[in-house]
């Protein structure tokens, strides 16, 4: 017996279904990738959000925390809390911009840079894990159709 719902057959209803659904796809490669990068970080006393905040500072330092929040796509309260936790281990620095006092700026420590030796190598290994017998071209494919649904959900 098929059932139909607006033109739908129940076979094709099983594509938005858990666990055949890209969604529930890619938040299962979310997770395992999540797991896999907390236990990397765990020696050095980081998260994965840690290591986001890093990554924007290390392409551009002294960035205002509004401009980190929004790259991130965070909240205040959250990003407020980890930059805390960061300044505490003396990774960061905050500092009030010079010319607008309302404005902080975050800047990395001499420990904060030191972990772009030695972080970035073991994202690309489970990067590269992840991706195994994915071709180069793939792997481009892939990355550029999950910008295009972030931003069609953005």
């Amino acid at each position: 017996m098929v059932v139909q719902s607006n033109n739908k057959t129940l076979e094709s209803w099983q594509q938005v279904l858990a666990p055949y659904s890209l969604g529930y796809k890619i938040k299962l490669l979310s997770q395992l990738l999540t797991r896999k990068f907390t236990d990397q970080l765990e020696p050095f006393g980081l998260t994965p959000f840690h290591w986001l905040v890093l990554c924007c500072l290390w392409q551009e330092d002294g960035l205002p925390t509004s401009s980190i929040g929004e790259k991130l796509q965070q909240v205040g309260g959250t990003l407020t809390g980890v930059l805390d936790r960061m300044e505490e281990r003396g990774l960061v620095r905050r500092e009030r911009d010079a010319h607008d006092r309302r404005i902080w700026r975050i800047w990395l420590t001499d420990a904060g840079k030191e972990l772009e030796k030695v972080l970035p190598p073991l994202a690309a290994e489970l990067r590269d894990e992840a991706m195994r017998g994915i071709s180069a071209a793939d792997r481009e494919l892939f990355s550029q159709l999950l910008n295009t649904a972030i931003s069609n959900l953005s």
